[in-house]
């Protein structure tokens, strides 16, 4: 039983594998050929979403640098947009689309937009799955406990729960960006597909990552019932 991480199950994994293998690369491709291209409203990333927190009244969240590449979010807790230092610093397409996307997270969190709330609510819920979910099961089918096997599998529906309610909450937050920069005239007609393009590749990490943890989810019914079966 030891190698079931390597056992025949694992082929459910292999399309997940490959669409995150694709997105990650996609989204590389996109974000650095757009990266390239200044837009035409002159805005680094910073000044960006200092412009549109200021528009929708949200100028008490500040906009910081973090050190992570491609660390950019919005922190709920602290009213804090953090980009990644390119983002934050340059001019270009990349970082206006980025920037007006974190911000779309913080005008979700001062409408109260509810799969929001419901995301981040479920982050202990997660973040308490991932850690324990394997762990369990694979004690649970070394020592033949059943319990610890149904715990396992619970702990990663919470997972599961987690990225499915995390793909509306980041395509709406696009789709506000979108029409943020375009209401306010930060964007051209012609840019307006390049940001597009940016933002779909950016949602397409969150389509794998869902598909991943459904993609887990099952193999984790098909690993209990396979080795519940056995004993």
């Amino acid at each position: 039983m030891f190698p079931f991480f390597f056992d025949s199950t694992f082929l459910i994994l292999i399309p997940a594998m490959i669409l995150a293998f694709y997105a990650q690369n996609r989204v590389r491709s996109v974000f650095e050929r757009y990266a390239q291209e200044r837009n035409m409203a002159g805005l680094t990333g910073a000044e960006a979403a200092q412009s549109l927190l200021h528009i929708y009244g949200l100028d008490h969240i500040q906009v910081e640098m973090t050190e992570s590449p491609m660390g950019d979010h919005y922190d709920p807790r602290e009213g804090v947009v953090r980009l990644s230092p390119q983002v934050y610093s340059t001019a270009s397409v990349t970082s206006l689309g980025v920037a007006a996307h974190e911000v779309g997270h913080a005008v979700q969190h001062s409408r109260g937009y509810l799969p929001l709330n419901l995301r981040n609510s479920l982050i202990p819920v997660a973040q308490i799955g991932s850690s324990l979910a394997f762990p369990l099961l694979f004690l649970g089918l070394i020592m033949t406990i059943p319990s610890l096997i149904k715990i396992g599998v619970f702990a990663f529906i919470g997972v599961v729960v987690f990225q499915l309610i995390t793909l509306p909450v980041e395509y709406n937050a696009s789709h506000r960006a979108l029409a943020m920069l375009e209401e306010n005239n930060l964007v051209t007609p012609f840019e307006f597909r390049s940001l597009d393009a940016v933002l779909n590749a950016a949602a397409l990490t969150y389509v794998a990552a869902a598909f991943m943890a459904v993609s887990n989810l099952v193999r984790l019914l098909a690993l209990a019932g396979i080795f519940r079966d056995e004993t």
